[in-house]
Formats: structure tokens, C-alpha cells, sequence
């Protein structure tokens, strides 16, 4: 058996538990530079705020109804998430952490235990520890454990917990939830579905396996699979070291000086660089893009990219930053401000697997040393703490006009009681 533990619209509820009178009232969280909306509140919903909508395209909506508005306050999250992640963990032997509002458990062995009760505990655990609301599913699969989380969000009568286990009504969930909704099944296989008249879970478990293999490969056949109560998706403790690691932001505002840029792309290498060697790896390529804003016609467009390669596979922010920092006087052009930019570490390789060179000059085991000694500070000290020189430290150039306080991580943020 298998549970997922999804919080509530996550980032709306983490800015109620500080702010009480935020209850009851429509909520909404944007993105990066106040740009979307990416976390709404029930009651946001029903007056027709849509996921991912553009903050400026419901201006009139805020204003009329009143509608809070905040900021993304990651620092905040992250640490709630972390305290709803530590009450989880008390409940299961193995816990995988799926998104930074999500979790899966494992609950095998525990198939003796009254799991409906179960999942209302932890529910209430949570909430009780964290004033976070959080919806259990618990069911056979994780595909499954997905869809009965989903439930406890519909019927609040479930009290935040839903175990699916039974047949029958496994098929009757089914037969109602809508193919988009299902875990696995992106929009392109969305669409090709819908084609065939496939627009229920149920419906996709009636095809056969041949031609769900065929028309989906491997991901499509463990969907299937897991929707008929056949687990083939495991919980992972540790989440697989990433192929690819990217760190790109919008700016609040076009830059169009080569300094002031360098200063941000040297600070999403520096980024991008840690997380590299957090997951124990090295990379033989750095890519460098820099682009317009593409919501403005009237103005001149421009993306460029380009991509360096190591001689040796590295891991080192001073070797990766130098030829990033170069990369990017060479894609450069004076006459376009730029709005966003990124850096893409590639062709990843374990630390175990990294092959010398006879002509290689670089005193590697010193830069080794060095960034194990520069990640240790930063993590004891807070992020750059110890920076390289073409790094910016007053941190990304973002809007974040409706930022609330960062009540549990930062003293001068803490919530002072009066008696």
C-alpha cells in the first residue's frame, strides 16, 4: 500500500498560518516577478482565477473582489515544507518526497492496520504540528494513491483522508475522473486519447496492453498498469542524480549591460555549480542563454545560446564561471535588453567517473578541496557567504512587490506577541 500526502494549495496556506485573517478570503500566490498566478485559495477558484493566469489580465477580478494578493515566498515554504516532511516521516518506514508539496509513503507491511483511520490521523498531524491542511490518499498504486488524494480535496467529509482499496469502488472513481487528471498522462497523450474517444481513467484501462505499448511506450504501460491495481512505480528514498541542471530567471527588469548580466549569470553558474556537486557529480558541459522578453511585439527579439565543453569533466564554480563568463561576451549584443538568462550544466557524470587528461594543467584535487571547503561555509553561513568575484550578491533582480515576512527563518521577521 501507498499513500500521497499533498498539501492543500500549498503556497497559499503557508501565508494564512502566519496571517489568520487571510481565511475565508480569496488568496492568490504568483510566480517569479509577480508574473502568475500559481497558487490559488478555494475561494479564488470559484470566482474563475485559472492556474498559470498572467497577474495583469485579472487586475479588474483583484480589485473587485478584494482578492490578496502575494509574492512567491520560497524561503518560507521551504521550510514549512520541511516541517510537514518531519511529522510524515514518523508515519512510514520510507518516504519519498515527490515536490515540495507532495510526498509519498510506503506503508508496506502496515496492510494490517485501519488505514482509512490512518490517513485521517496523519491529516490531522499535520495540520495540528504545521497548521498546514494536508489530503491523504492511501491505495494499492501511487498512480491510485494520487487520485484518492485528489478525492479528499472534493469531499471534505472524507476529513482529509481516503483509503481506495476496494474493487468496486476503484472502478467507480474511475469511471468518473477525467483522462487529463491522471498521473503520467501528459497533454500530448491528452490529446491523442481524447482522438480515440478515451476521455476517462477507466476508459484508458480498458484499451489493450499492446496497443497502450504501443501508442505510449514504457510510461503509458505503467499508468496502465498501476489504474488496474498492479504497482510498478516504487517509492524512491533518493531522488536519482539529474541528467541536466538548470538555473535561468526572469529579470524585473531588461538589462541591457554587459556587467550588470555578468553579474547574474555568474550567480545562476555559482547555483547551478552547487547542486552539481550537492548530488556528488561533475559535468563536461556548461550552456550559456541570454533572450528578450517575448511578450513585447513591438520591440526587437533576440535568443543566443552557446554551449562549452570540457576537456575534463568538472565540478568546479571557478573553472565552469570563466568559461560561462566568456561564452557570454561572445553571444552578447549591446543593442537588445534582456530579460531572461540561464545557465544549463550537461553530459553529467558521476565523481567516480571522471577520466584525466595528459594534458590537463589544472590542479583539480585543490579546486576539489576548495569548493568542498566554499559549500561547507555557505551552508553553515547562509547562500553566498563565500562568492566569486563576478557573482552578484545582492541576489536575483526580481519584482516581489507583495513579499511577506519570512516569519520562521529570519529573526527580525518573527512575530511578536504583546502581553
Amino acid at each position: 500500500m501507498y499513500a500521497l500526502a499533498d498539501c492543500n494549495n500549498f503556497f497559499v496556506s503557508c501565508e494564512r498560518v502566519f496571517n489568520p485573517g487571510l481565511n475565508g478570503r480569496p488568496v492568490i500566490v504568483l510566480s517569479n516577478n509577480d508574473g502568475c498566478a500559481v497558487s490559488r485559495s478555494n475561494e479564488a477558484k470559484k470566482l474563475g482565477v485559472k492556474m498559470g493566469v498572467p497577474v495583469f489580465q485579472i487586475r479588474e477580478l483583484v480589485q473587485k473582489h478584494q482578492i490578496a494578493v502575494f509574492s512567491s515566498n520560497f524561503v518560507l515554504y521551504g521550510d514549512m515544507s520541511r516541517r510537514v516532511q518531519e511529522t510524515l516521516r514518523a508515519y512510514a518506514p520510507a518516504i519519498e518526497l515527490y515536490s515540495i508539496d507532495e510526498a509519498f509513503l510506503d506503508f508496506s507491511g502496515m496492510e494490517h492496520q485501519n488505514l482509512d483511520a490512518l490517513a485521517k490521523e496523519i491529516s490531522g498531524a499535520c495540520l495540528r504540528n504545521t497548521g498546514i491542511p494536508v489530503s491523504v490518499g492511501v491505495a494499492p498504486t501511487k498512480t491510485l494513491a494520487k487520485i484518492a488524494s485528489k478525492l479528499c480535496k472534493q469531499y471534505p467529509k472524507l476529513r482529509g483522508g481516503c483509503y481506495l482499496h476496494k474493487p468496486a469502488d476503484i472502478e467507480k472513481v474511475l469511471k468518473k475522473y477525467p483522462i487529463d487528471d491522471v498521473w503520467g498522462i501528459g497533454r500530448q497523450y491528452t490529446k491523442k486519447l481524447k482522438a480515440l474517444g478515451i476521455n476517462t481513467a477507466y476508459e484508458f484501462t480498458q484499451l489493450s496492453a499492446l496497443r497502450v505499448q504501443i501508442m505510449m511506450g514504457l510510461t503509458g504501460i505503467r499508468t496502465w498498469k498501476e489504474l488496474r491495481v498492479e504497482a510498478c512505480i516504487e517509492v524512491m528514498q533518493a531522488s536519482p542524480p539529474k541528467q541536466q541542471i538548470c538555473v535561468s530567471r526572469s529579470f524585473s527588469k531588461e538589462i541591457s549591460d554587459i556587467k550588470e548580466l555578468a553579474l547574474q549569470v555568474s550567480m545562476f553558474c555559482a547555483m547551478a555549480c552547487e547542486k552539481l556537486r550537492k548530488q556528488d557529480s561533475h559535468c563536461y558541459q556548461a550552456l550559456v542563454f541570454i533572450m528578450t522578453n517575448p511578450h513585447k511585439e513591438e520591440s526587437p527579439r533576440h535568443f543566443e545560446s552557446t554551449l562549452v565543453t570540457f576537456q575534463v569533466a568538472t565540478s568546479s564554480t571557478l573553472e565552469i564561471n570563466r568559461a560561462v563568463l566568456q561564452a557570454l561576451q561572445r553571444i552578447f549584443k549591446p543593442s537588445f535588453a534582456y530579460k531572461k538568462a540561464g545557465v544549463i550544466l550537461s553530459e553529467i557524470v558521476p565523481d567516480s567517473a571522471v577520466q584525466g587528461s595528459l594534458f590537463d594543467q589544472l590542479d583539480r584535487a585543490k579546486h576539489q578541496r576548495l569548493m568542498k571547503v566554499v559549500d561547507k561555509i555557505n551552508k553553515k553561513n547562509g547562500y553566498s557567504s563565500v562568492a566569486v568575484a563576478t557573482q552578484s550578491l545582492e541576489g536575483i533582480k526580481m519584482n516581489r512587490q507583495h513579499l511577506s515576512p519570512q516569519y520562521t527563518t529570519k529573526w527580525s521577521d518573527i512575530i511578536k506577541v504583546k502581553t
